[in-house]
């Protein structure tokens, strides 16, 4: 019998900080020992659903009364729940598109660096024979990031949901999901514009005529991120719209591209990213490769005790998330006076 069949899953596998139990099956049932076989495409969490039978996706799809059956089978719900949530986010995830790195952390306190590069950095002086090579500051930030708790709590009682099918409950998981990461990107946005508690906002510029705003004024914004690359913008609905109005919009191949596809690019290059959750009368323009550092606090995280006892009257889902300013001037705000 394969060592999957053999485990027995119960609650002690899950670990503080969000650690999930894939992590905790895959130490005692390492995928790399199934290279070459079916269940090779599998990894340790899922070969514990092929185990016990459970079919989470499709027209087949079992119940939630599924889960369980069994002690150990119970013991995998919370993990379920975790992954679905999961998906939600990354299906609504635009963070990688305004995001240089990701750090994980196992505690709450974080202390990222600075750099706040000047015209001599950049230019990169030439150096004589014997004289000083200029010195780049790279320093410690004076306040730590800011992590915030984020999450939904999941109401529904055992009866509720026993016969739904593990597909329609895995809809309503990832829409969970789908809001956190809406709100991670709120979080982002109001960082870029106020700062992170290091005196660094944003530099403002407005548009050349009030109230309006025209191709002209995205030039003006490439410029002004110069040296940086204005690769992404983020905008609200009623300056999406504008943008998408806009006659070199129309006319140009990103035009084309929104029509062909839905995705959103400028005709100079750089991703459209709408923020419905962002007031109106500004934009955002940046360099995702250098902006922002994302930290993370453990992964999405469980009430997994509750889950497995079937007590999911109230069941929380949380992610613990904050952003650091890696390069302010890699971001630039344009306001529409």
């Amino acid at each position: 019998m394969a060592i999957y069949e053999n485990l027995t899953i119960e609650k002690g596998m899950y670990k503080p900080g969000g650690y999930g139990l894939t992590q905790t099956l895959e130490k005692l049932d390492p995928t790399e020992n199934y290279k070459g076989t079916p269940l090779g495409e599998l990894d340790a969490f899922q070969r514990q659903l092929k185990r016990f039978d459970i079919k989470v996706s499709g027209p087949q799809s079992d119940r939630v009364e599924k889960f369980f059956g069994t002690t150990s089978s119970a013991a995998l719900f919370p993990e379920y729940v975790g992954r679905a949530v999961r998906q939600g986010m990354e299906t609504k995830n635009v963070l990688k598109d305004i995001v240089a790195t990701t750090t994980h952390i196992d505690g709450m306190d974080y202390r990222s660096i600075a750099y706040v590069p000047n015209d001599a950095d950049i230019a990169l002086q030439r150096v004589n024979e014997g004289a000083n090579i200029t010195e780049v500051n790279i320093t410690l930030q004076d306040n730590l990031v800011y992590l915030r708790k984020r999450g939904k709590m999941l109401v529904a009682s055992y009866e509720a949901i026993r016969f739904q099918r593990l597909d329609l409950f895995t809809v309503m998981l990832r829409q969970i999901g789908a809001n956190i990461a809406r709100t991670l990107l709120k979080d982002a946005v109001n960082l870029i514009i106020n700062g992170d508690n290091n005196a660094n906002p944003a530099d403002t510029y407005n548009t050349e005529t009030e109230g309006s705003l025209v191709y002209s004024d995205l030039i003006n914004l490439w410029g002004e991120i110069s040296p940086y690359n204005l690769n992404t913008i983020i905008a609200p609905t009623h300056e999406v719209k504008t943008l998408l109005n806009l006659t070199e919009m129309k006319d140009s191949f990103a035009g084309h591209n929104f029509h062909k596809t839905g995705e959103m690019i400028t005709p100079l290059g750089a991703k459209l990213i709408h923020d419905p959750d962002m007031n109106s009368g500004r934009i955002i323009g940046l360099d995702k490769n250098y902006a922002l550092e994302l930290v993370i606090a453990g992964d999405v995280s469980t009430e997994y005790d509750k889950l497995i006892d079937r007590q999911l009257e109230r069941a929380a889902i949380t992610t613990i998330c904050g952003f650091n300013k890696i390069i302010v001037d890699a971001a630039r705000v344009l306001e529409i006076n």
